[in-house]
């Protein structure tokens, strides 16, 4: 959603790294691309007269003049004013003390209330809640019957005693306000303590939609009224939002469509314009697709800082944990990593979501958007069905696999025996560094290994003798001296260093500096 905006804030602050000293000037250019990365994101235009003006202020106050890295500095107040601009702090939903929570949508069609009525509804589930739906949408053509589909699918019950219109030329039957308050008392009967009641919508604002909203939200008194907007509506999203605070007074913003291709400059208007919460995010067509607000996450993945915090929380979700305590145990008595491991690792990474999603939450994504676009999310399938072609002991005992059993393995998996081959030496690859890991070596290249685990570069001393060659200065003169000063038996000057003139070999002693200075002048 985000992905423009976040390319050209990225590569505005890239001209602010390095400077010691940020004058007026740069901080002028720097908030000047700021207002067009804005703009062009559809961000409302007050908004964004707004907001670049206290970061302008506050980028030539003294917190950044004094600081140590200005062009960071920058970069940690643009941050800070998104965040106060998407919301702040995460709003939660209020929950009623006594008798079900009521929570009612309202919105135009097609901004998705239906889909994400059943998102919310199976969101809720997850948390512990026992939730209902109402089907209070009389007037749209099979609205009931697609949240009957919606409520299937997330798993949640309907409330639909009125079968709504089925075409555009029925005329709605039933009445919406008893439809609400007959699926409150439903509720209260069955002991649901959450209720989502879904209401009409209209291609545009009028004055009947306005009145219906008023009228359920008077008879069922809720909780929470929750205004779902299209992510992509653009700069029209404040007109609409206005109209719909004054209809009925919503208390929060759900955004729907936010994994769409469009500049996203609702999600920072909307919030900015009405002062009602942003709450919730659709960020899918899956009726898990679905993640509580965070100003400060969503702040950190436009500026391409990712998202790791939601990342943990989706894998903390989804992760088996007697999977986890089984891996944990190999690695502790270090037995082999086998292609059992590696399937059981890869379907626990499919019940996470989206590859690409995942990806793209890490820090620094911007830099590899092209791969991530380019990203194939079948190869995990492919993969799996390599895996899966496998016999039971060639997955336990990989080193038997000759030719004609990749040759069998290729066919059956429908793949070519070079796939086949690379998917050998990219396990051998992570065999190795398995084992590495459990003999607490860190990962091969990373300096000091993992933090912690010793490892490479960070433990002790390679044993045996390593032979120390003998330095000579790339200069004719100095070489010349250097040979010199073997010949005659006197230690030459080290490389590079203004001790040892004339052969003379200095001590930290003679030089009037502290003990243990030696090893400073290569003692």
């Amino acid at each position: 959603m985000f992905n423009s905006l976040s390319d050209r804030l990225t590569a505005t602050f890239k001209n602010l790294r390095g400077k010691g000293r940020l004058s007026e000037a740069d901080v002028d250019a720097t908030v000047r691309e700021i207002r067009r990365a804005l703009l062009e994101a559809d961000v409302a235009v007050p908004v964004v007269r707004e907001f670049t003006a206290i970061v302008k202020e506050r980028a030539l106050g003294a917190e950044v003049s004094e600081a140590l890295n200005p062009g960071q500095q920058v970069v940690k107040i643009v941050n800070e004013e998104l965040q106060n601009v998407l919301g702040g702090e995460t709003r939660r939903i209020n929950l009623a003390k006594t008798g079900p929570t009521v929570i009612m949508l309202a919105g135009l069609q097609g901004a998705g209330k239906t889909t994400l009525a059943g998102k919310l509804g199976k969101w809720l589930t997850d948390q512990g809640h026992k939730p209902v739906l109402v089907a209070s949408d009389l007037q749209r053509p099979n609205a009931v019957t697609q949240l009957q589909v919606v409520g299937q699918r997330a798993g949640v019950p309907v409330f639909a005693p009125e079968p709504g219109a089925t075409s555009e030329s029925d005329d709605p039957t039933g009445d919406p306000v008893k439809v609400a308050r007959d699926g409150v008392d439903f509720a209260r009967s069955k002991l649901y303590d959450v209720v989502i009641v879904d209401t009409a919508g209209r291609l545009g604002i009028d004055q009947a939609l306005m009145n219906q909203a008023r009228d359920i939200r008077d008879a069922v008194d809720p909780d929470e009224v929750l205004f779902v907007i299209d992510a992509m509506i653009g700069q029209d999203a404040v007109n609409t939002a206005k109209a719909f605070d004054e209809g009925v007074d919503f208390t929060g913003v759900v955004l729907s469509k936010l994994d769409g291709d469009a500049r996203g400059g609702a999600a920072l208007s909307v919030r900015a314009v009405t002062g009602k919460p942003i709450m919730f995010a659709s960020t899918g067509e899956g009726v898990g697709d679905f993640e509580q607000f965070h100003p400060d996450r969503m702040a950190s993945r436009i500026l391409d800082m990712g998202d790791v915090l939601t990342l943990i929380e989706q894998a903390e979700r989804q992760w088996d944990k007697t999977e986890a305590e089984r891996m944990a145990k190999k690695f502790t008595d270090q037995e082999d990593f086998t292609f059992e491991d590696f399937l059981a690792q890869m379907q626990q990474l499919r019940k996470m979501g989206s590859m690409k999603k995942m990806l793209a939450m890490m820090p620094g994504a911007a830099g590899m958007r092209e791969q991530l676009e380019n990203f194939d999310e079948r190869e995990i399938d492919r993969v799996e069905a390599i895996v899966r072609s496998m016999t039971p002991h060639e997955r336990v005992a990989p080193k038997i696999i000759n030719g004609s059993r990749r040759a069998r393995i290729a066919k059956g998996s429908g793949v070519s025996v070079s796939e086949v081959n690379q998917l050998m030496e990219r396990f051998a690859q992570a065999q190795k560094m398995m084992k590495r890991l459990a003999q607490g070596k860190g990962v091969p290249g990373m300096p000091g290994g993992i933090p912690g685990m010793g490892g490479a570069g960070g433990g002790a001393a390679k044993k045996g003798k390593s032979k120390k060659k003998s330095s000579r200065s790339g200069n004719p003169a100095k070489r010349a001296q250097e040979n010199a000063a073997l010949a005659s038996g006197q230690k030459p000057a080290a490389p590079g260093s203004a001790f040892g003139a004339q052969g003379k070999d200095l001590d930290a002693e003679s030089l009037n500096l502290p003990k243990g200075f030696e090893k400073f002048l290569g003692k």
